[in-house]
């Protein structure tokens, strides 16, 4: 014989009482004031490139014009980039820009990976002498590499520029990657010894895929930097076609007037392909930014 009990008063109260809603908090003020100042800092970072953009578009009448946006859009300012030439100073930019990123990696790899796993004589006083190199600017050694291309008779050719441009990179990918390589235990190095992996071995298949972050941080940096270049590549450039988009762009400023249009234009164009990667790996960016500040 089964009984069967009916549910008490509390059980049948609980079960239809309906859930309550969650409601979203409203943002404090302090809350509100910083991200309202985020957002207006952003807008004056940003404001600069729209002006760029929007006059790019605009017709050679109406560059006066106290309008923000073109009464008429010149879509033919951005295909006149093409037709000018402009093409192949680009291709030397990034010609430039990858290969002294690469000279840079290959460098600063093995020297960064050794002083940071090697307490050898004198490491402290090379990476001081590492970061001394980063006080230097271009400018002003700027007779001395002209000269020193000029007895090697690399002057106006592609492969100064990226020597200069890697040699002056090379101090900040050594600290950045020295700092990401001090933060990897050791032990997991270790056993991959055990493991039976030699040091290449254990530098490419455990300790570099760690330290990526580190590695694109200094990649796009450097990428960055020698994209930018403009003083050192219109000292060692002089041929129209050897000379990268920052040098050549310089055309458009005459003595009398600036063709503002076409300069913004191939602007615009040259600023693109570094925002997209900057885009991309912005994650691992801030990362490698990061990288030792945790112990």
């Amino acid at each position: 014989m089964t009984v069967t009990t009916a549910p008490s008063r509390s059980a049948r109260h609980q079960h239809s009482r309906p859930r309550p809603v969650s409601r979203r908090r409203m943002p404090g003020l302090k809350t509100s004031v910083i991200a309202a100042a985020a957002y207006l800092i952003a807008f004056l970072f940003l404001f600069p490139y729209v002006v760029m953009l929007l006059t790019s578009l605009r017709p050679q009448d109406s560059l006066r014009d106290a309008t923000i946006f073109p009464s008429e859009w010149e879509w033919s300012n951005l295909a006149n980039f093409w037709t000018s030439g402009l093409a192949g100073n680009l291709m030397v930019t990034l010609k430039v820009a990858a290969g002294s990123t690469i000279l840079v990696l290959l460098v600063a790899l093995p020297a960064a990976y050794y002083s940071a796993r090697h307490n050898f004589r004198g490491r402290t006083a090379f990476l001081i002498l590492v970061l001394i190199t980063q006080m230097f600017q271009p400018t002003a050694m700027l007779v001395g590499i002209y000269r020193e291309f000029f007895q090697f008779g690399l002057v106006d050719s592609i492969w100064s520029l990226i020597l200069v441009n890697g040699g002056f990179n090379l101090a900040f990918a050594v600290w950045i990657l020295n700092a990401y390589f001090s933060s990897i235990p050791r032990e997991l190095e270790e056993a991959a010894f055990i493991d039976g992996n030699g040091r290449f071995g254990t530098l490419f298949r455990i300790t570099l895929p760690l330290a990526m972050p580190g590695v694109i941080t200094a990649l796009i940096f450097t990428f960055i930097a020698a994209w930018n270049e403009f003083v050192v590549a219109l000292t060692l450039t002089t041929t129209p076609a050897n000379q990268p988009l920052t040098v050549a762009l310089n055309s458009f400023i005459g003595q009398y007037q600036v063709d503002w249009q076409n300069l913004f234009a191939g602007s615009v164009i040259a600023t693109i392909p570094v925002i997209i990667l900057f885009a991309l790996i912005e994650r691992k960016v801030v990362g490698g930014l990061t990288a030792g500040s945790i112990k």
